[in-house]
């Protein structure tokens, strides 16, 4: 990819289910499962779900556009893509090393430990919704 990012865009829409056929260019976003979904951007046809909570991604949505962060990196994907949402915008960010992934994943089970050792911390209601709909994930196979 050249030093010129290549960028495009997506709409959303919010839903409290996923549907179960994606449509590409689309973020669906269930804030009472706290999570966001879309096909991955590079045209693999991936499922990205991307968990919305203190320790995942943050939702911003200014009344008219969305954005996620942080970056999304979908290392276990063939394809690796990599990029950023900011206000509908996909932007395509640099291919990381294997190295700078294992970093990476190293640093996020330690903020996830962090935060979840942290004797003083009750789970608020939007995290407890997001434990709920994985529970249910489980049940319904």
């Amino acid at each position: 990819m050249s030093k010129v990012m290549k960028t495009m865009r997506l709409q959303h829409e919010f839903c409290e289910f996923v549907p179960g056929n994606l449509k590409p260019g689309t973020l669906y976003i269930s804030m009472e499962y706290g999570t966001a979904v879309h096909l991955c951007v590079c045209g693999c046809g991936q499922k990205v779900v991307t968990p919305l909570s203190p320790t995942d991604w943050k939702l911003i949505y200014d009344g008219d556009t969305v954005s996620l962060d942080p970056s999304i990196g979908n290392w276990s994907f063939d394809c690796q893509s990599h990029y950023w949402i900011k206000k509908n915008r996909v932007i395509f960010s640099k291919k990381w090393t294997d190295d700078e992934i294992k970093e990476n994943r190293k640093f996020d089970q330690e903020v996830k430990a962090d935060y979840f050792n942290d004797s003083k911390r009750v789970i608020p209601k939007s995290e407890s919704g997001f434990f709920e709909f994985v529970k249910d994930l489980f049940r319904k196979k």
